[in-house]
């Protein structure tokens, strides 16, 4: 809801299965995130984002996910990054 996305191509690594991850990946479960963050907290996380900012989606806050960043660097030997764009807006149901 706050952070960026990448647009990447994959190279191949048979080892890997031709694949890769296809988001950074929650850290925390929705209920943990809905006991740890608040609805401030989520406005606080998604400054400068046009979404909803309200606890009935508090489990969505981008502290819920590892850092999309670290989750490329790990990945270098399977993608190669295209391009990265900025969050501008998120619709969340």
């Amino acid at each position: 809801m706050g952070t960026g996305s990448y647009i990447v191509k994959g190279l191949g690594n048979a080892k890997a299965f031709n694949s890769a991850s296809h988001g950074a990946g929650r850290r925390m479960s929705r209920s943990a995130a809905k006991r740890r963050f608040s609805a401030k907290d989520l406005e606080e996380q998604t400054r400068g984002v046009e979404c909803r900012k309200d606890s009935g989606v508090v489990d969505e806050i981008p502290g819920a996910y590892k850092p999309i960043e670290q989750v490329i660097d790990q990945q270098r030997d399977l993608v190669e990054v295209v391009a990265e764009l900025k969050q501008v807006v998120c619709v969340k149901g």
